[in-house]
């Protein structure tokens, strides 16, 4: 009798289930379970050389400001997110495990986007390419250059906003989100969606440049992250509390780990409600933090002039 092959979720268990008793069986999928994209390792080993070179040609021209050691490490952090997300075992689980796709989804978007944008890219980058390229990106950007137009009009900050919240609850309606467990090319455009629209989302709160809409004040910043907190906490609340299954995908592959279908969906809920909305409220704390500050000074300086200590 003619056999139908194993789908790609059971033979995933099969092998976890293979080395049981030697090793144990996630550990043993953490350590040789990595999958080398080559366009994926392609890009992010050339987005890292790139940065490098452009750091220490600014380093050496003295721009330590800019070109600061923890700059540096923040990037490297970035790409090694999008690395973990992309390529490791968590790639391979998401299949099988909602939790784990949450966690991958919480590494593209509230992990790897806001480290990239705090290690300045644009500039840094700019200066790690040949010159003739260098010139030609700088003029897109230049006043009146085509991207810095684009920018300019489809960027704004609260049409980021939207771009950002629409992306999230669309991929998270049942239908788009089994679809993109089924096939592999929707699934790449999911993630390149949540990537490239928390990338919008976070250059306004980090203030990275380029500042094409000028450079916004704490308040309006807090308020920002603020509000996409808010509606984070209503997507990830009404999956935790959902009484039943929002995703039939899940209904149909093998269970790993014990956690059936409901308490694998409530975890990863609780990932996007608890875990991810932490990082918007730190990114609130230090967005205050510094604006505290900010007055401090300001207060410290008028108090200065005042007595006429400063000019």
């Amino acid at each position: 009798m003619e056999t139908c092959p194993p789908t790609e979720a059971e033979a995933l268990v099969g092998d976890l289930h293979f080395t049981r008793g030697m090793m144990d069986p996630v550990l043993r999928d953490w350590l040789w379970g990595w999958e080398w994209r080559p366009e994926v390792v392609l890009t992010l080993a050339a987005l890292g050389a790139v940065y490098v070179r452009g750091w220490w040609h600014l380093r050496r021209r003295g721009h330590r400001h800019l070109a600061g050691g923890w700059r540096l490490a923040a990037y490297l952090a970035g790409l090694s997110a999008l690395a973990v997300a992309l390529l490791s075992p968590i790639d391979a689980l998401q299949a099988l495990l909602f939790l784990m796709h949450m966690v991958q989804h919480e590494l593209l978007m509230m992990v790897a986007a806001p480290l990239l944008l705090l290690a300045e890219p644009f500039p840094i980058l700019l200066w790690g390419l040949p010159p003739g390229v260098r010139r030609a990106v700088g003029d897109l950007l230049a006043r009146g250059g085509l991207l810095r137009l684009a920018l300019a009009r489809l960027a704004t900050p609260w049409l980021s906003w939207a771009a950002y919240v629409v992306t999230l609850w669309v991929w998270h309606a049942p239908a788009a989100y089994d679809a993109s467990l089924r096939n592999e090319w929707i699934h790449d455009l999911e993630h390149m969606t949540f990537f490239w629209s928390a990338m919008l989302f976070w250059w306004h709160v980090v203030g990275a440049a380029p500042r094409i809409h000028g450079f916004h004040g704490y308040g309006v910043r807090i308020a920002y992250v603020l509000a996409a907190l808010a509606q984070n906490e209503v997507l990830g609340a009404s999956i935790t509390f959902a009484r039943r299954p929002l995703y039939a995908y899940y209904t149909t592959v093998p269970r790993l780990w014990g956690l059936s279908v409901m308490d694998d969906q409530m975890l990863g809920g609780e990932v996007m409600w608890i875990a991810g909305g932490m990082m918007y409220v730190l990114a609130a704390l230090i967005l205050l933090a510094r604006f505290l500050a900010w007055e401090e000074r300001r207060t410290e300086r008028q108090i200065a002039t005042d007595i006429g200590v400063l000019p």
